[in-house]
């Protein structure tokens, strides 16, 4: 369905990728993944056409509709919600609004009538079924809008609720080539479990961005690595691709080592023999061998896994945290309504829950920025928090550098431990002279992770710590949470992180109650079904 011929993309002298020759066939759903600025997003958006390539061109197969998700979550705010999904078949949308324009006209003339059998031929072919409606209001409350809603604004909806629409868009008129940039951003473990199940049975051709290493295995048949300026293809979903390429790594390590021993060999005979006349023949014979050996060194990669490492400077005591009969509302809404629970020590625990149900206002009471309207939050006397904000990339900002924004949490803190814990974070060199101003979101986020490492508290407490990190980031986060000593309250939506560190799953109800489960969330999972 999609050809990709020759594409380069350069900025400058920066070459981003080169020579890349893809068949994107249908039936096929691919991962496209790759390190933070590898170049992702630019090769999505030069196969939408949204983007021009340096060389090269897509070329997709004729008559194919194709989707793209849209990422500006306020273009649409003048629409209704069902509108605003109607629009994904812009030329029906057009029509059937012209049509119900022309019906409120006070004559029906021959012109009048002439245009509405034409648009009536129009609906006809974008919507043989007449079931535009049917689908559209399914899909809308299957992401949680009750029909009473789909004649609202746009503008009058949250951020994370505008996401779910653009969503609905896309998927809405069922295009034979479907591209998406991170569909699951800003979406809840259910949400993302629903589009899951929609992709899955998606027919022609898909091309996905994610991070989220449980969704990219969920849903991918193929994975496209943009790594060494190249677009590799491997069979399989995520994992299937991480197995193959770790081989594929280590033979390329195995191959070079093996050359360079010959190297060594062939350079110690020549070297030993060429001044002898009785084996100059064969010390020449050995210098053409060398010549013609190909010692390439391995490609560097643009993916640097992150060394994350939590430390707690004291052992906490036996008393961690209660939380006793917490509730808190709103402008008249009860967001969390008499939640008490005891922290164990010893205890990880995911708090969960649909997107708006309070699981920051909860992070935010127990951190003690925020004051419930009832009950109170105990520590333990020994407990030393560190806490990572939802809202990191607006609070890391100003004219310090990356070393001097670190270094002002504690002035007492080793300046080598201060550069250790940027450099962890791939914060290497020069790099940790440049001003947080200019970092991206992702960068913003490994800063946070270094200001954590450099605390060494025994209690984390963490929102949504994922948001803007790239698959190893993920991973390597995952693994320093289940190694952690101390204790650790995480929010996430991504569920390989969850099953990576949890033993107690806290969940928060629509009501504002919690399901407090101790067990792993895969555990938690099942104990639902049988609920």
């Amino acid at each position: 369905m999609v050809q990709v011929v020759n594409l380069k993309k350069a900025f400058g002298p920066r070459v981003l990728f080169a020579e890349i020759n893809l068949k994107l066939d249908a039936g096929k759903r691919y991962g496209l993944i790759g390190a933070n600025g590898a170049g992702k997003t630019t090769f999505l958006k030069i196969l939408s056409g949204e983007e021009d390539a340096t060389e090269g061109e897509i070329q997709i197969a004729g008559g194919k509709k194709v989707g793209v998700l849209s990422q500006n979550q306020y273009a649409y705010e003048s629409f209704t919600i069902f509108d605003a999904v109607l629009y994904g078949n812009k030329k029906l949308h057009d029509a059937i609004k012209e049509k119900e324009t022309l019906y409120m006209s006070e004559e029906f003339t021959d012109e009048v009538n002439n245009r509405l059998a034409e648009l009536e031929i129009i609906c006809c072919e974008e919507d043989p079924t007449y079931e535009y409606d049917i689908k559209i209001t399914k899909i809308l409350e299957d992401l949680g809008f009750p029909a009473s809603q789909h004649s609202e604004l746009m503008s009058t909806i949250t951020g994370g609720d505008k996401f779910k629409v653009l969503l609905a868009q896309v998927l809405f008129p069922k295009p034979d080539i479907l591209f998406l940039d991170e569909p699951t951003n800003n979406l809840d473990i259910e949400t993302i479990g629903w589009l899951e199940n929609q992709l899955q049975h998606h027919e022609g051709t898909m091309v996905v961005i994610s991070h989220d290493r449980h969704f990219l295995n969920a849903v991918c048949t193929n994975i496209l690595d943009v790594d060494f300026k190249q677009i590799r293809e491997f069979s399989g979903n995520y994992d299937d691709w991480y197995i193959a390429s770790t081989l594929v790594a280590k033979q390329a390590q195995v191959d070079r080592d093996k050359k360079l021993k010959e190297k060594a060999e062939l350079e110690k005979f020549i070297a030993r023999f060429s001044a002898n006349a009785s084996k100059a023949r064969q010390a020449t014979s050995r210098q053409k061998q060398l010549e013609k050996l190909d010692i390439s060194a391995i490609s560097v990669s643009s993916r640097r896994d992150p060394s994350i490492v939590f430390k707690q400077k004291r052992e906490a005591g036996k008393e961690v945290l209660e939380v006793k009969n917490i509730s808190k509302s709103y402008d008249g809404v009860q967001v969390l309504d008499n939640i008490s629970f005891m922290f164990d020590k010893g205890d990880k625990i995911a708090l969960i829950g649909h997107n708006g149900v309070g699981k920051t206002t909860l992070c935010e009471i127990l951190i003690g920025n925020i004051k419930p309207d009832v009950g109170e939050v105990r520590w333990g006397a020994t407990i030393t928090t560190s806490y990572f904000p939802q809202n990191t990339t607006d609070i890391i900002k100003g004219e310090f550098t990356l070393y001097d924004w670190l270094r002002n949490f504690d002035r007492e803190a080793d300046i080598g431990e201060i550069r250790n814990c940027l450099g962890r974070m791939l914060f290497n060199g020069q790099e940790q002279e440049k001003l947080v101003k200019s970092c991206s979101g992702g960068e913003k986020h490994r800063m946070m992770l270094s200001k954590i490492m450099l605390e060494q508290g025994n209690f984390l407490l963490l929102d949504e710590p994922t948001n803007h990190l790239d698959l190893e980031a993920i991973i390597a986060l995952g693994e320093a949470l289940y190694n952690y000593e101390g204790g650790c309250i995480c929010v996430s939506h991504d569920r390989e992180l969850l099953d990576a560190f949890a033993n107690r799953i806290i969940e928060i109800q629509e009501n504002g109650t919690i399901i407090d489960f101790k067990g792993s969330y895969e555990e938690f999972v099942e104990h639902k079904k049988g609920m």
